[in-house]
């Protein structure tokens, strides 16, 4: 089976002002990486909107309209002092969100072997009732819900190998046995939370920090040794991917030092470990990246590997 893109072209409208990196140029130079021919077969899909209900198993409604009331007629709103919201924010953030849906639909009813949605903003720092660290509305969160309520699945896997912690998908599944988080990522960084003491309610989540200037050997370790016999045992139905490619060693927000075989590697193992436990069932979202260059090429490995692992 083929591959899924989602994207959608109001992710560029989504303006976070001048010189903040989560900007738009990111989705643009993906779109650019993604013209080679080797990406042809990919099926391409714009993201449709996301519903309250849908948001709603992962957000209160209240936290919701909060977002909605947020959003500027001109000029930034300030969520905090990196998360900003602009005219266009709001559609962003609803189609982010939608692209999570359609894609785990997609995925779960064997129209796509598996997805990666190229969405802005991100969504892993977003706690239930915290919009935090460029993120509005969690996406990888609200994808494993959707799968567990239109579509049965019972244990729902998040392996991310952003460079910052995951606080809010973490928050998210720490009280449910049946909801799995693991996290490699750089401590101490922003958002100082992933400790491997932090274990959730049954040891359903997984913390590998990696220290600053560790590189490819030292995270192939922490997934071989730690992240996939635990995301083994858990058996999962559905891996989801938070994808985030600043753990890359050109990106300027931390010190990892990744290349995009690195990300490949990481992509063929949970693929691997899918095919094995959950049909082969993948849903990767964009989360960070701030290196243009490096984000370009470690989405294409990433994307390739899910094409490879399809086939």
């Amino acid at each position: 089976m083929a591959t899924l893109y989602i994207s959608h072209p109001c992710f560029l409208d989504h303006d976070t002002g001048p010189g903040h990196p989560e900007r738009p140029d990111r989705l643009r130079a993906i779109e650019k990486a993604l013209a080679h021919e080797v990406f042809v077969p990919l099926l391409r899909e714009e993201a449709p909107e996301a519903d309250d209900e849908a948001i709603g198993r992962v957000h209160p409604q209240k936290f919701i309209d909060a977002i909605r009331n947020a959003s500027p007629g001109s000029g930034w709103s300030y969520l905090d002092g990196d998360t900003i919201m602009s005219p266009g924010s709001l559609k962003a953030v609803l189609h982010a969100a939608g692209a999570a849906i359609r894609a785990t639909d997609a995925v779960m009813a064997g129209k796509a072997q598996n997805a990666f949605c190229a969405v802005r903003p991100p969504g892993h720092h977003a706690e239930p009732n915290r919009a935090m660290g460029f993120c509005f509305f969690n996406n990888v969160a609200i994808a494993g819900l959707h799968a567990r309520a239109r579509h049965g699945a019972e244990r729902i896997a998040v392996v991310d190998f952003d460079v910052h912690h995951g606080n809010g998908t973490q928050t998210a599944f720490w009280s449910d046995p049946d909801l799995f988080y693991a996290s490699t990522h750089q401590m101490p960084l922003y958002p100082g939370t992933g400790h491997p003491n932090e274990t959730g309610v049954a040891d359903n989540i997984l913390n590998v920090p990696l220290r600053p200037g560790d590189a490819g050997p030292e995270f192939r370790e922490a997934f071989r040794s730690r992240v996939l016999p635990a995301l083994g045992n858990f058996a999962p139905d559905i891996v989801l991917i938070s994808a985030g490619f600043d753990a890359h060693r050109d990106d300027p927000l931390a010190e990892l030092r990744l290349v995009e075989d690195d990300f490949a590697w990481a992509t063929y193992k949970l693929a691997e470990l899918a095919h094995k436990h959950a049909g082969g069932r993948i849903v990767s979202m964009l989360e960070g990246g701030y290196n243009l260059t490096a984000l370009a090429r470690s989405s294409a490995a990433h994307i390739a590997a899910l094409m490879d692992a399809g086939r």
